[in-house]
């Protein structure tokens, strides 16, 4: 079979077989163009080939794609970037590749923190990376101070007892930040400011409306735990970030909106960089939020008898919130109040004292003050000796008496009448749920299919195989759905999806493709050893 290969302006022609495949057709173009690919620790350069508007891999073979005589294939060759770094997130067990120059390697660990900020959502108060040894990694060191390499996986850990409630931040989930707050007063106020940045970075609107109900302002920073407050010197700079600036740099236009409405001060408050939210918006390249900022820099605000710009105005609420400040400092002093760390409260020394962040979950911290006395059972009463039942006066016998006494037995036709009545309805329940198992899909916004599956359902007596092929197909589907990790339904709806990015193909032949996809999944499990090794398996046709 002839096929034409198109690459940079050439067009030759190779003589292949129809069941070559396409790794086998890649190494001929190589070896004929004489093409020079690579690969090291920055990226790889490949080649692809494209047909019908979709790239094909490399273990598929050209009859399994639809690819018949004189039909033309494209290739390039491609780069592939490789990430310099990998930070696995305990909080949502995910790996974040870095994709920076390897330049990155010789900046200082509080640059790196920044770029993860920015890709998770978290303050940098929040989290600290780990080595893969499990060693803190500090923001005044390099990270070829740790011997850190291109492709090195670090870990980012959080706040013992906090991965639940960053968790609920993350999906915007209001009931389940509530239930994971803390029971300690500063740590309680730091959460909320933890909360609404979080919100107002992944545009929750819900979660944002509680907080600045909460009394949490957008222009307010965010700063550190209450256990590092004291250490100024080793705070990283961007713990004075606001909401506000979170807004700006997602680009999440309604928080923008209702933090603006909320203070008008949102719009002149200045990061650690000194940028104010108009400046990130526009540095990110935010389009809209960028219009909208502009348009109340330049508005104006009227009074009864004056109209003055939005920066005065914006001036003179600053200049009435410091004095007011001022006159809280100097009325706190005379009353002799101190700020900053008391007697008894925790501090954290870099170093010295036991870590606090290593992502222990809430139920595993230590701080226990989320168990209640009422979720605590009674002490045991223990006597020193024991005495016969005989023995007791008349009043205390009656009392055990009435202590052990067991319900009466219930009749064992009533009972098995319950307990049918139970099995029904648990089958009952059970039918919806078996239906939404195959309902839910990955793959169904991209085929469309009929919304329920005849799979598990009896089949007409007409249409029954012979038990022995039964068995066969049963335990054929058994063995795929263990290797594979796809019930033959996902595994038809795999397929589709796959084929549908044959764009130039008629609908009937990405059909065509799909159904060889899918029968060739099958066909190479039972050849490496499926359910039972056959020889005489009824064709199966999906």
């Amino acid at each position: 079979m002839r096929i034409f290969i198109a690459f940079e302006g050439s067009f030759e022609a190779f003589d292949v077989e129809a069941h070559t495949s396409v790794g086998a057709i890649k190494q001929m173009i190589k070896d004929y163009f004489h093409i020079p690919l690579s690969e090291d620790k920055q990226g790889r350069w490949y080649l692809e080939l494209m047909y019908a508007g979709a790239a094909l891999r490399n273990s598929w073979s050209l009859s399994d794609v639809g690819i018949s005589f004189c039909s033309t294939l494209k290739c390039f060759v491609k780069k592939e970037d490789k990430p310099t770094l990998y930070v696995y997130n305990a909080v949502t067990q995910e790996m974040m590749p870095i994709m920076e120059n390897i330049s990155l390697l010789d900046k200082k660990v509080s640059d790196l923190r920044m770029l993860v900020t920015l890709r998770c959502g978290f303050p940098v108060s929040v989290f600290c990376l780990r080595t893969p040894t499990g060693l803190e990694m500090y923001d005044c060191n390099t990270l070829k101070d740790y011997q850190t390499d291109i492709g090195t996986t670090l870990r980012l850990d959080v706040w013992d007892g906090w991965k639940e409630f960053l968790m609920g931040c993350l999906l915007g989930q209001k009931p389940k930040v509530q239930h994971y707050l803390s029971k300690e007063g500063p740590v309680l106020k730091y959460q909320k400011r933890v909360a609404l940045y979080i919100a107002a970075f992944h545009g929750h609107t819900e979660l944002t409306e509680w907080a600045l109900k909460q009394g949490v302002q957008p222009h307010e920073a965010v700063g550190v735990h209450p256990y590092r407050a004291w250490c100024h010197e080793a705070l990283h700079t961007d713990v004075s970030n606001c909401p506000i600036h979170a807004a700006a740099e997602a680009g999440q236009l309604l928080i923008l909106k209702a933090f603006v409405n909320c203070s008008v001060l949102c719009l002149e408050c200045k990061n650690a960089a000194g940028q104010s939210p108009l400046a990130i918006a526009s540095k990110h390249q935010h389009k809209d939020c960028v219009l909208y900022l502009l348009s109340k820099m330049w508005s104006t605000v009227s009074f009864l008898k004056l109209s003055v710009p939005m920066w005065i105005y914006i001036k003179i609420k600053q200049w009435i919130l410091r004095a007011q400040s001022r006159r809280c400092h100097k009325s706190q002093l005379g009353r002799g109040r101190v700020s900053g760390a008391k007697v008894g409260d925790t501090v954290m020394v870099d170093g010295f004292t036991k870590p606090k962040m290593t992502s222990k979950s809430w139920y595993k911290a230590e701080d226990k003050s989320w168990q209640t006395a009422q979720s605590k059972l009674p002490p045991c009463k223990q006597q020193s000796s024991r005495k016969p039942v005989e023995s007791l006066p008349v009043s205390q016998r009656d009392t055990r008496k009435q202590i052990f006494t067991f319900p009466s037995l219930v009749d064992v036709k009533s009972f098995s009448e319950v307990r049918s009545h139970q099995q029904d309805n648990q089958k009952k329940m059970s039918a919806p749920a078996r239906k939404e198992k195959h309902i839910k899909n990955p793959y169904l916004p991209q085929v469309p299919l009929p919304p329920v599956s005849r799979v598990d359902y009896a089949h007409p007596l007409f249409y029954c195989p012979p038990p022995r092929a039964d068995c066969l197909l049963r335990s054929l589907f058994t063995s795929f759905s263990e290797h594979s990790g796809r019930t033959p339904r996902e595994n038809a709806i795999y397929c589709l999806a796959v084929a549908s990015a044959f764009k130039e193909k008629r609908w009937l032949q990405q059909l065509e493709i799909a159904r060889v996809l899918a029968k060739r999944s099958i066909s190479n499990l039972t050849v490496k050893g499926g359910p039972a090794k056959c020889e005489n398996y009824p064709e199966t046709v999906l």
